[in-house]
């Protein structure tokens, strides 16, 4: 058992205090935070694509300080995953978080002379590493979802996550109080015994700026909260930045959270100013705490930390619900009748499908047939089925469990389209489907299967 998990159940507050590996620098790490227990996690190509693995730096430390290790999914295939599992367990590392990750900065959309990114979906690493067994596995949770649908995505893709053997949840890092207690509720409201932690960081004016000049994924920084952060650098009241970090901390510790993700705050210096704040107002209880964050925040009505433009749920337009129902009936005759699979079977497994030529007929064929109506891109493995006849493919990352954490308003991170997980989670609404995308837990494509004819691959393997 890991040191971390020990605290989950000994019900001990904790705090995990993020670094960015470094091959420059090796930081001094703390024990305790404000007689917090303190765990180091290591981050995954947030800097740059080309930043050093986490599992590299862990070993720049001492062996005895609780390590977590975060792994983004973000350019990497279930293959590359069971490598690093492997590793880890050789150097004894149990803690880990797993991330489908922000887009990578060297993407490519599979035009030109660049193959396609991928990216591995955490749902699907969970799955791995539950499967090699030996793991403290913890994922993420955006609860900063400000459109219906994309929040009911944000959390039906949370259920599958904690089927598939997720022990612990970090959040998104953001500051909407009301978001971060839902988050909680969640838990409680679906019986779910994993413990949760909340992302906080000191939001200096500078970060602030930073993360809107960089369309940083995820997070929301309004106007609002700009304004306030240009008001306090411009008085020198900069010492606000701790405190409300520190009344963050103490909310989450009232509200039930098991304790705090904490990012840009690995200094010596920072951590001490942060702690004296803690020190200072930790005798406060929740509705104290409330109120003073309430004042810094110079809020009046609390939707000041929200989105100013939130975008209301909308119907699936008639196309999409009659597309759905005329693919499921397809679906349905072709692929599920016992007569039909028993002669796709007999059929399939002929040599003559093996020759080049065949496959290569065979593969245009079902490309042809798919590509204009659902995006079809020939990834070998169909899981249409599972998706509501949305296919995966043009989720620009690929994901079929469900959306990764950047999508605002219920459109894409990458800002060409509406995320279609949000319309799945509409669509599923209508045609009372949406038990499939809270339970269906659906496989990673191998590299090996792209390329070649989902139908035959279906037959043959009945």
């Amino acid at each position: 058992m890991s040191q971390l998990s020990q605290y989950f159940a000994q019900n001990q507050f904790c705090c995990l205090v993020e670094y960015l590996p470094s091959k420059q620098e090796v930081l001094p790490v703390a024990t305790q935070l404000a007689g917090f227990p303190v765990c180091m996690t290591l981050s995954d190509r947030v800097r740059s694509d080309e930043d050093i693995a986490p599992l590299i730096a862990a070993q720049s430390y001492p062996q005895q300080i609780e390590k977590v290790l975060h792994y983004a999914g973000k350019g990497r295939d279930i293959h590359d995953f069971n490598l690093f599992l492997t590793q880890a367990k050789q150097h004894g590392q149990q803690n880990l978080l797993l991330l489908t990750g922000d887009k990578l900065k060297q993407h490519h959309d599979g035009q030109g002379s660049h193959a396609r990114t991928r990216y591995l979906e955490s749902v699907n690493a969970v799955i791995a590493a539950q499967q090699q067994g030996g793991f403290h596995i913890g994922v993420a949770l955006n609860p900063f979802k400000y459109s219906q649908a994309e929040k009911q995505a944000q959390y039906l893709k949370l259920h599958k996550k904690l089927q598939a053997g997720a022990d612990y949840i970090i959040t998104q890092l953001g500051f909407d109080l009301v978001a971060l207690k839902q988050a909680h509720e969640f838990l409680i409201e679906e019986n779910y015994t994993q413990k949760i932690l909340a992302c906080v960081m000191p939001l200096t004016l500078a970060r602030a700026k930073f993360m809107l000049k960089h369309n940083v994924a995820g997070i929301v920084i309004t106007p609002h909260m700009l304004e306030v952060l240009a008001q306090e650098h411009d008085s020198d009241q900069t010492e606000n930045t701790y405190l409300r970090c520190a009344l963050q901390i103490l909310i989450c510790q009232h509200i039930g959270y098991a304790g705090v993700h904490l990012s840009a705050c690995h200094k010596a210096d920072e951590q001490a100013i942060l702690t004296s704040y803690i020190e200072q107002y930790r005798h406060l209880d929740l509705k104290q705490c409330q109120q003073l964050w309430t004042q810094l925040w110079q809020l009046k009505t609390g939707n000041e930390l929200r989105p100013a433009a939130v975008e209301k749920s909308k119907l699936s337009n008639l196309h999409q619900k009659v597309k759905y129902q005329f693919l499921d009936t397809i679906h349905s005759t072709m692929f599920n009748s016992s007569l039909v699979k028993g002669l796709g079977a007999y059929i399939f497994s002929a040599g003559f499908w093996n020759k080049a030529l065949a496959a290569k007929l065979l593969l245009q064929a079902e490309y042809l047939s798919k590509h204009f109506i659902v995006g079809c891109e020939s990834c070998g493995q169909c899981r249409l089925a599972e998706t509501l006849y949305i296919c995966p493919e043009t989720c620009p990352k690929g994901l079929a469990n469900g959306p990764c954490g950047g999508t605002h308003l219920d459109r894409c991170e990458f800002g060409d389209r509406e995320c279609i997980h949000s319309v799945k989670a509409r669509l599923a609404e209508e045609v009372d489907q949406i038990q499939i995308l809270k339970k269906q837990l659906i496989p990673t494509v191998p590299i090996e299967v792209r390329g070649t004819s989902s139908w035959k691959n279906w037959y043959v393997k009945q």
